[in-house]
């Protein structure tokens, strides 16, 4: 690798740390005998797959150029940071010699908007289409869908993109006015309604041929967005009701949320010592009970609690307020109310109800089906005595469980180097 192409990739990777909006969830594309790589069942992004594989992808920039001045972005016109762009041929050939040196499972590229949206998305479609067409590389592909870019510049993304993504930035229209006045809603939402129904359509021709061995694909890792967090005014609960609008409505596969970094002095963003990171991290575990375990938005937050509790899980919190629902008995419930206990998760749930189908439940049952019974057990009965025995009192509970927590171990959240 030259010089020149080093110190670009350095600036451009370095740049594309902010947007956490990447996971190859969902995707199934094949490789063919003269093909390169595989999506089938594989993630990026240096993240972890539903097996527990850790996976690393090539994410960059395309360029850190923008025409647009927002006030969170490291990439905004009026901030004084050395710009640098790829070409299309430069971002094939990296990827392609990434992925024969074993660095990578795939790309993730996104662009700041030089010229114009068309001007943009039309190179990102034609990396994408040279991957797949002249390199035949069938590897993870996430490109980001501009606002702005015509429709057919989006369709075309969608036909080689496993996965595009359209960036909501902020919690409301009214805080991404305040912090990127040039930018709204609507452009927004303009090309996640076209991806919506371009999936929809591909996914009813797709079922319609049954025998058919070339069945048409359209983004089939579906969409995703992402979320900047602290950096305007809204609750947990502003920002979980918008989330639980976009997988209804938008059928998004993923919603990010993206701790704020304090990156700007602009009076128009609060002063941050430190990204809200354990607020970002309630905020994901309110997600994956949206997703995974029916609860709905209304359950984790509401007007008496519109932030979600910084000590204790979202599940926990739940549990802890809702006193009248505790202890539930694991051998009569039903799944539904299984999931809601804290320290069972979804194929224990499961297990549990296949389970006592033979025989009644005792606590050693549950510690092999995989429960946390640390935490599980003040909300539990089963077929041992009644271990409750301090009743089930919110305070008590929360106290022992809190006493009961360690320390966890410092994340390294920063980007890994592809270069060690």
């Amino acid at each position: 690798m030259n010089e020149r192409i080093s110190e670009k990739l350095s600036i451009l990777a370095d740049a594309a740390k902010y947007d956490v909006s990447c996971s190859s969830s969902g995707s199934k594309r094949k490789n063919t005998p003269d093909g390169l790589g595989n999506a089938t069942g594989t993630g990026i992004c240096h993240t972890y797959t539903q097996d527990g594989r850790c996976v690393s992808l090539l994410k960059i920039l395309l360029t850190n150029h923008c025409i647009f001045d927002c006030a969170y972005c490291v990439s905004r016109k009026s901030n004084d940071v050395k710009r640098a762009a790829f070409t299309v041929e430069e971002v094939v050939d990296l990827t392609i010699n990434f992925y024969k040196r074993n660095y990578i499972e795939g790309l993730f590229l996104s662009s700041g908007i030089f010229k114009s949206a068309d001007y943009t998305m039309e190179r990102l479609v034609r990396i994408a289409k040279t991957l797949r067409t002249e390199h035949r590389f069938n590897g993870y592909i996430h490109l980001k869908a501009i606002p702005g870019a015509s429709d057919e510049l989006i369709h075309e993304a969608g036909l080689y993109a496993d996965r595009l993504s359209v960036n909501l930035e902020m919690p409301s229209e009214m805080s991404l006015k305040k912090v990127a006045p040039e930018k709204s809603y609507a452009d927004a939402y303009k090309p996640m309604n076209f991806l919506k129904g371009s999936i929809d359509d591909y996914k009813a021709q797709s079922k319609a041929l049954i025998k058919s061995v070339h069945k048409p694909t359209f983004a089939p890792a579906g969409q995703s967005t992402q979320m900047v967090i602290g950096a305007s005014p809204e609750t947990d609960q502003d920002i979980l009701k918008l989330s639980k609008t976009l997988y209804q409505k938008q059928s998004l596969k993923r919603v990010y949320y993206s701790g704020y970094v304090p990156i700007s002095d602009d009076n128009r963003l609060p002063t941050l010592s430190a990204p809200p990171l354990r607020r970002e991290n309630r905020l994901y575990q309110a997600d994956w009970l949206m997703r995974f375990y029916k609860f709905d938005a209304t359950e984790i937050v509401d007007d008496a609690n519109p932030m979600l509790d910084p000590e204790v899980d979202p599940k926990l919190a739940y549990a802890l307020r809702n006193p009248a629902l505790f202890p539930v008995d694991v051998n009569t419930a039903t799944l539904e109310m299984i999931l809601r206990i804290p320290g069972v998760g979804v194929k224990s749930a499961h297990k549990i109800v296949q389970s006592r189908r033979f025989q009644s439940l005792r606590r050693e049952h549950l510690k092999k089906i995989g429960v946390v019974w640390k935490r599980a057990q003040y909300f539990i009965i089963s077929a041992d005595k009644d271990f409750r025995q301090l009743g089930f009192d919110p305070r008590v509970i929360r106290r022992r469980v809190l006493q009961g927590q360690t320390k966890g171990r410092h994340v390294n959240t920063q980007q890994m180097s592809l270069f060690g």
